[in-house]
């Protein structure tokens, strides 16, 4: 049962998680064959993270 009150609490990771499972979701429902890992890093953008991780804080 939520609190009474309106104290809402975001958790800003579990959200992106969620939108991640998401577009998995929905990649996986339009693909007429399993998904291959190579696709799976697509659209978790997989490639992008690391990219930006080998970047460095900006």
């Amino acid at each position: 049962m939520a609190p009474v009150g309106g104290t809402a609490v975001q958790d800003h990771v579990a959200l992106a998680e969620i939108e991640l499972c998401g577009e998995l979701i929905i990649a996986a429902s339009a693909a007429r064959e399993r998904l291959s890992l190579e696709s799976i890093d697509e659209v978790l953008r997989v490639a992008e993270e690391r990219r930006a991780g080998q970047q460095g804080p900006g």
